[in-house]
């Protein structure tokens, strides 16, 4: 089984005292492929370097939404910059988070729109962030079309309406471990039929969203543990995983123009 961690955050500080030994737990779980995603100009940075030093690693760079206020044309221009760097797959994770609003909207939106140009000029997909916009996401793309976009909905928790919109758009869409969750992945859990096979991603967002089991035995989420949403995921499809598995390592790598032949040996 080849498994790819389509977003994860392990540029955080709490895998720096395990982090061979982490790489290696998810070489066990078969997660050979792991896309480090940037959120601000550090983290980028960050994720940049790691992805240059290991060969299962790949790095996205982006400005949060929730860090938006504090961007500007100059950290977009290191991050262009950045992105010249092979290892670098992606932008994002971009987008609108009205939960929080760390951000105020206007920037938020300002900010959005301008990855979006940039990520389009340089012909990287998009890794998008969408939380309680109420569709203002959507409107957004709407208003600035591009018939070359390539993106994925990361972390999905919307509406069966928003979902039929983003799949008509041509985008993936990430499933984390919330779909492990009893409760609170019951929705998400109802809409998995209806994604189409080739729009699949999963992903941990680690260190956050551990799956269940591993979250009544660790408070931190890890590349490995995204095996169990692969696995919910094709039990709720009524798929083989191994088949499943297959089709999602070729939608991760198609997407973000990987060759997915490599074996990609952890380094």
């Amino acid at each position: 089984m080849q498994i790819f961690d389509s977003h994860c955050h392990i540029d955080d500080r709490h895998f720096e005292p395990d982090f061979a030994e982490m790489l290696q737990r998810a070489k066990i779980a078969e997660v050979n492929r792991m896309l480090i995603v940037g959120v601000d100009q550090r983290t980028s940075d960050r994720a940049v370097t790691l992805a240059r030093r290991h060969t299962a690693l790949f790095a996205a760079v982006g400005v949060h939404p929730h860090d938006s206020q504090s961007c500007s044309e100059n950290i977009l221009a290191h991050l262009q910059t950045l992105a010249s760097d092979p290892r670098v797959v992606a932008w994002g994770e971009i987008g609108l988070d009205f939960n929080r609003m760390y951000s105020p909207q206007k920037e938020q939106e300002h900010w959005f729109i301008r990855q979006l140009e940039i990520a389009e000029a340089l012909g990287l997909p998009l890794i998008f962030h969408e939380r309680d916009s109420q569709g203002r996401l959507l409107e957004i793309l709407k208003m600035h079309p591009c018939s070359r976009r390539k993106a994925v909905v990361h972390c999905f928790s919307g509406t069966e309406t928003e979902l039929a919109q983003y799949i008509e758009m041509g985008f993936c869409i990430g499933v984390t471990g919330i779909v492990t969750i009893r409760k609170r992945g019951e929705p998400l859990r109802q809409m998995i039929p209806s994604i189409p096979s080739d729009r699949l991603l999963v992903e941990t967002d680690a260190p956050f969203l551990t799956p269940t089991p591993q979250r009544n035995k660790f408070r931190r989420n890890e590349p490995a543990f995204v095996r169990e949403v692969l696995l919910k995921v094709a039990e709720i499809r009524r798929e083989n995983p191994d088949q499943l598995a297959d089709q999602i390592w070729a939608n991760t790598c198609g997407l973000f123009g990987i060759d997915p032949s490599d074996d990609a040996p952890q380094a």
